[in-house]
């Protein structure tokens, strides 16, 4: 914000969600996985009894060794499952996938895009399920525009956050549900100046990038491997399969848990 402090897409959101100031409260943490919104995030949002809460989560949990479907599956059932029974609107949006914004080899960019899409096929899935107010943020458009985008290449910059804004604006217009005016696309404040993108880079991302290391990256190569070994053998499809049937899985099981529960 010109100041140091950080302003991301929710905050601009909700100045133009009423006429009169709306209460706002940010839960979101950098890095936050979909357990940490099921464990501490979730039970904060419910105490505050809201009127609209917005629950945008999964890249975390595609690029961590310990990526599971049915897991991540399984926590956000149970998070959107809880907002809505207290009568909230929930406010939902697909992801990019973070190896094509990374720009990152073929053979390690599709296992990150295979995940992502799974994520996003449960997250379309489940919006569906609860009513929510879904958003469509993994569009081509979206991704190509270097300009909405900061130096990490992952999260949006001023830019971005105006955009994802005024979409989310536009979505819940649309259902009446947003009546003061949409928040302006344009931004208060400069960009950072490649100087500063750089200095970050080198520093906040560095950090990230060996994080990373030390967890994703040796199960990326392995995956990688087994993508090439796909490709030579002309069978890559069946990595898609696999993808595809353990989303299903992941959904399928939700289902005889509800059942289970009904009885």
């Amino acid at each position: 914000m010109g100041n140091g402090a950080w302003r991301g897409w929710a905050a601009l959101l909700a100045g133009g969600l009423s006429e009169e100031a709306a209460a706002f409260t940010n839960l979101a943490v950098s890095g936050a996985q979909t357990r940490d919104v099921l464990e501490r995030q979730l039970p904060a949002a419910l105490e505050l009894r809201p009127d609209l809460v917005s629950v945008v989560v999964g890249v975390n949990d595609t690029l961590r060794c310990t990526f599971d479907i049915r897991a991540v599956a399984a926590r956000l059932d149970q998070v959107y499952a809880a907002c809505t029974e207290q009568g909230t609107v929930l406010l939902t949006a697909c992801l990019p996938d973070p190896g094509r914004m990374l720009g990152l080899p073929g053979a390690l960019a599709s296992p990150l895009a295979r995940r992502q899409r799974a994520v996003n096929t449960v997250v379309h899935a489940l919006s569906e399920r609860y009513g929510a107010l879904h958003l469509h943020a993994g569009e081509v458009d979206w991704i190509t525009d270097r300009a909405l985008w900061s130096a990490d290449r992952l999260h949006p910059g001023e830019r971005g956050h105006r955009q994802l804004a005024l979409r989310f604006h536009a979505l819940l217009a649309e259902h009446g549900l947003a009546t003061g005016p949409a928040p302006s696309a344009e931004p208060e404040f400069p960009a950072p100046a490649k100087a500063a993108s750089l200095w970050w880079l080198a520093t906040a991302g560095t950090g990230w990038v060996a994080r990373r290391c030390t967890d994703l990256l040796p199960q990326l190569l392995t995956l990688a491997a087994d993508e090439l070994r796909h490709r030579a053998r002309g069978t890559s499809a069946g990595l898609d399969l696999r993808a595809s049937a353990a989303v299903s899985a992941a959904l399928g099981a939700l289902s005889v848990a509800d059942r289970a529960d009904a009885v």
